[in-house]
């Protein structure tokens, strides 16, 4: 498929390192250094241009693209770009990034005539209450309205599960494991293989089989019910939108008046402090220390790392900072902030998803975009059909769950999968298009 993309920054070449190997891919953008950078990493085009140019558009082919994604940092740009790339070319896709929850809003009241606008603020609030909801995850997302988790752990505990074969150990009812990895190298979860100490692992399972790993792996877990947020930004307060819904009781520290009175006015359950929240007095006066976990939204990356050092240094267990630098995911960790979720990595993944077959509802990329979860649904054609799971062909792909008639099914070896199946399918990112067409 021809796709167009406007925006070379993080969200565009994370699209672009995604999608180059199986699709035409031309990207648009006026810094020449970012767009030479792509083209000599990929195999893309690259034209210098501004996107929310007709004449840049055609040139970059919208004409006879299949998919123009727009995903620069400003949506008036992404915006203008998709409305005339629908007016150019009306049956080509559009996908529009976007920062400011509103315009989302608006789509859905069917105002902006778009296949899809992603809001990396909506996104990021959702990775974060997945993190706070499964504490011992490393990376979490949920697929078929919630029936479905999938979990990636770092494995420093958990005796009922190292060491065994995983024929025989304790695994929670209704999940599997897709993957083990090791080092550089991935062990394929057979029965006879084992999990050992230091390994990550990833998970596909209910909600209530992630909670279980959760528990094996970090038993002294607990649910998390109240949690200070620093940064009432646009991002902040969709964390914490999403986090009273669950009804985790929230607190806010935003040094703006204004945006504190914002967030006061937006979230009357929640308590909102004035304040830069730096300093030793007001964290032990305030009982922000007393937290179960705190999450650094800030625009400021440096000042999200010392904040969320500082209330980790004053006893709160848990911390996630949001990382607006995609390079300093694993310095934050490696520091020891619990997580670190990086806005633009979350919207590029969301965004890939409509470049995949159209069978494919949800896509998450795991590792660095070295493997791939698909939420997608089985032909009447396919060749898998009927047969039991235990006699399918080993290719290194998962099959976790299947979601048929709205519910969710967790396979065992008797099972087949029938048409119209909707099924949860771990694989490597290079193997995906072999994996949609075995379905």
């Amino acid at each position: 498929m021809k796709i167009v993309v406007i925006g070379a920054g993080q969200v565009g070449s994370t699209v672009v390192e995604a999608l180059h190997n199986e699709h035409d891919v031309t990207v648009v953008d006026l810094d020449e250094q970012r767009l030479s950078a792509l083209a000599e990493r990929y195999d893309a085009g690259v034209i210098v241009g501004n996107g929310a140019s007709r004449r840049t558009l055609e040139e970059a082919g919208v004409r006879n693209a299949g998919l123009l994604i727009a995903c620069t940092s400003r949506d008036e740009i992404n915006i203008i770009a998709a409305i005339f790339s629908k007016k150019i070319a009306p049956a080509t896709k559009t996908v529009v990034r976007t920062t400011n929850e509103e315009y989302l809003e608006i789509w859905h009241e069917r105002e902006l005539d778009f296949d899809l606008i992603v809001s990396s603020e909506r996104e990021t609030a959702l990775a974060v209450s997945g993190l706070i909801g499964v504490p011992a995850a490393r990376q979490t997302d949920v697929f078929a309205d919630g029936q479905v988790q999938i979990v990636e752990f770092d494995v420093d505990g958990g005796q009922r599960v190292i060491g065994v074969p995983l024929r025989e150990a304790e695994i929670p009812p209704d999940s599997k494991v897709a993957s083990i990895i090791r080092g550089d190298s991935i062990v394929v979860p057979r029965g006879e293989e084992k999990i050992e100490l230091g390994d990550r692992i990833i998970v596909i399972g209910s909600p209530e089989a992630a909670q279980a790993w959760s528990t094996i792996i970090a038993p002294a877990g607990r649910r998390v019910e109240d949690v200070v947020i620093y940064g009432a930004g646009r991002t902040g307060l969709a964390t914490a939108r999403v986090l009273a819904e669950q009804g985790i009781k929230v607190r806010i520290v935003e040094p703006s008046l204004e945006r504190a009175r914002t967030a006061a006015e937006e979230l009357p359950d929640a308590r909102v402090f004035q304040a830069s929240g730096m300093d030793a007095e007001f964290i032990e006066r305030e009982n922000i220390n007393k937290a179960q976990a705190a999450v650094f939204a800030m625009r400021d990356d440096a000042k999200n790392h010392y904040a969320a050092t500082l209330v980790k240094l004053h006893g709160v267990p848990y911390t996630i900072a949001i990382v607006h630098d995609a390079h300093s995911v694993e310095v934050f960790e490696r520091v020891g902030i619990d997580r670190a979720v990086n806005p633009r990595m979350i919207t590029a993944e969301e965004i890939v998803r409509f470049a995949h077959d159209p069978r494919t509802q949800q896509v998450t990329m795991l590792e660095g975009n070295r493997f791939e979860i698909l939420d997608i649904t089985v032909r009447p054609e396919s060749k898998l059909l009927g047969t039991p799971f235990r006699d399918l062909p080993r290719t290194g792909a998962l099959i976790g769950a299947i979601v048929r008639e709205s519910e969710a099914v967790f396979p065992h070896g008797d099972d087949v999968l029938l048409p119209g199946d909707r099924v949860i399918v771990f694989t490597e990112s290079k193997r995906v298009s072999i994996v949609e067409q075995a379905l």
